[in-house]
């Protein structure tokens, strides 16, 4: 278990608790999520250490390691899926000015973004944590994802493109991660970052039973000043914003299943859409948020 006495992103020590909130998915623990007044992170206090957190994921209800199908939700979440494999390729493609080029993408779950990128053509190269997930990835797609760990002996400045759709919030080498990532970039590349936003309409209306909480499985709740801060910090820059239109749904869906057990489905739609319609006012409101970077010193 880590016990943070200083904010684990700028290492300002005005931190405190903000409220509590529960492991919906698995545990039905409570967790503490405390705040940095510095950079206004959000973070789970007192973590599962590395060899302690993959308990906290065995469940079929983890979308991204386990691809099941069953229930209204992860229906829905697989039909929208092709879409947003789609948009994601586009941007990829858009922000580094490349049809082909060399991807990365970290935690890549069972493949499927890999899989839209290599039948366009990119050379692409994966990691993932799960081996269950590294396994689904070989026999839908025979592709055949590293595990995570393996990032730190991959060569440097050879990806065009770096993903992490979902993904940085789980890592509890958060600074060490973001600096290979930095030296894994190729010259001119992107890193693409796709993390919650808890200054979204949504998160704020649901407060607590938020779903994109997800403790503990959600190390870090990031802002955009926060985030902004990390990247700072490793001679990174966040060069814009882009929206995850699907997450408001989604985790709207989830967090009102979270009050009752049930959810009311028109309820989830009226307030996704209604914090999206928000965030059109202010970018930085949407729900999800990917932060297109590239590195600081470059114009």
């Amino acid at each position: 278990m880590t016990h943070y006495s200083h904010c684990p992103v700028c290492n300002a020590g005005s931190i405190q608790s903000a409220f509590s909130t529960t492991d919906y998915t698995v545990t039905k623990q409570n967790f503490s999520i405390w705040k940095c007044d510095s950079c206004t992170l959000l973070f789970t206090q007192d973590i599962p250490s590395q060899e302690e957190i993959g308990k906290y994921y065995q469940s079929e209800n983890y979308i991204s390691h386990s691809d099941i199908q069953k229930g209204f939700i992860n229906r829905l979440y697989h039909r929208v899926r092709k879409t947003t494999l789609a948009a994601k390729m586009q941007l990829v493609k858009k922000e580094t000015g490349l049809q082909i080029g060399n991807l990365l993408d970290v935690g890549c779950g069972t493949g499927a973004f890999l899989h839209t990128m290599q039948k366009n053509s990119w050379k692409v190269t994966g990691l993932e944590p799960d081996a269950g997930a590294r396994k689904i990835a070989g026999s839908l797609y025979d592709i055949h994802p590293l595990p995570s760990h393996e990032i730190f002996k991959l060569p440097a400045h050879s990806f065009n493109a770096i993903t992490a759709w979902h993904v940085l919030e789980h890592v509890h080498q958060l600074h060490e991660y973001v600096e290979q990532l930095k030296k894994l970039l190729a010259e001119n590349g992107r890193i693409f970052i796709a993390v919650p936003n808890y200054t979204s309409f949504d998160a704020t209306l649901y407060r607590s039973l938020w779903a994109a909480y997800d403790v503990p499985r959600h190390l870090f709740h990031f802002s955009p000043k926060s985030m902004r801060t990390l990247m700072e910090m490793h001679g990174l820059r966040v060069e814009k914003l882009e929206a995850m239109w699907f997450d408001s749904f989604y985790v709207s869906m989830l967090s009102e299943q979270h009050k009752d057990g049930k959810g009311n489905i028109v309820k989830a739609f009226f307030n996704g859409f209604f914090s999206n319609i928000r965030a059109l006012l202010e970018k930085e409101k949407f729900s999800s948020v990917i932060y297109v970077i590239r590195l600081g010193n470059t114009w």
